[in-house]
């Protein structure tokens, strides 16, 4: 576990310095400010959820949650166009050369993840902030899929944080306001909360892989708590035992502001670590 640790605090210094190398300076000023930061580009590093767990979800979530959404008056979020994935890290950045530079920084990825997902919740960017909130689908937190999820996500967070221009503009504003204080430490270091990182030599987790299935900044009010804890009791009810997942590639994306994926850029082959360009439909470099 120790010698574990380690390798992780090293690879993840070394990456760090080499993306830093690559990046703008990182500019926290949004953090003191009383409205969210503008939002000019996020990107980040997701696992795409396999056809299988997507059919499941088409064939008995979605079209309820879609009109459930429209009944409440939810209009854009039964719209809001994604790509199903589970995160692994975002960051924000103006420069359209960061997918490239990311791409570069990017640690080897882990060999095929079996995981299952788990568990509707909604969840809110920071209690109280009124917006953004999420209706989240969990991943079971158990098993060796899980855990080399975990550790990915310690050394992604490490080498891809630097190439950040500053926070995301979702955790900024009336969100950082009302966050904890490792809530805070976290934007204020890495650029966005709820990521695993290496302290005094042990790894620190505060990543909660999910995948998203509502997103909005509609005001967060009881009528709306209320009807998405619902929404979670009625899909738990249909997928008691969850849907096992195999995750085959890891993708770097470009993702709008409350963290829908609106384009992928690269696909990584969790098999063969090959690359593919997905605008050109070549491997990267080709």
């Amino acid at each position: 576990m120790i010698k574990r640790v380690f390798r992780l605090a090293a690879l993840g210094l070394f990456a760090s310095s080499f993306a830093a190398q690559a990046a703008a300076p990182i500019d926290n000023s949004a953090l003191e400010q009383p409205g969210f930061r503008e939002h000019k580009a996020t990107y980040g590093v997701v696992y795409r959820l396999p056809q299988e767990v997507n059919a499941v979800l088409d064939a008995r979530i979605n079209g309820t949650l879609k009109a459930d959404l429209l009944k409440l008056g939810l209009k854009a979020e039964a719209e809001t166009p994604n790509m199903p994935h589970v995160t692994v890290v975002h960051i924000h950045s103006a420069d359209p050369a960061t997918p490239a530079r990311m791409l570069k920084a990017l640690p080897k990825p882990p060999a095929p993840l079996q995981v299952t997902l788990k568990n509707f919740y909604p969840t809110e960017a920071a209690k109280g902030a009124g917006h953004p909130w999420w209706l989240d689908l969990g991943v079971v937190k158990s098993g060796q899929g899980f855990e080399d999820m975990m550790r990915y996500n310690t050394v992604a967070t490490a080498a891809l944080a630097p190439l950040r221009d500053g926070p995301l503009p979702r955790v900024t504003g009336p969100v950082y306001a009302k966050m904890g204080d490792a809530g805070k430490d976290l934007v204020r270091t890495q650029g966005v909360s709820g990521v695993n990182i290496v302290q005094d030599g042990k790894e620190v987790r505060a990543h909660n892989p999910h995948t998203t299935l509502v997103y909005s900044m509609t005001p967060y009010d009881a009528r709306l708590q209320d009807a998405m804890k619902q929404e979670a009791e009625k899909f738990n009810a249909v997928l008691p035992e969850g849907i096992a997942a195999n995750f085959k590639d890891v993708s770097i994306v470009e993702i709008g502001f409350a963290g829908n994926v609106v384009r992928e850029i690269y696909r990584i082959s969790l098999e063969d670590g090959s690359v593919l360009d997905v605008a050109t439909g070549k491997k990267a470099g080709t």
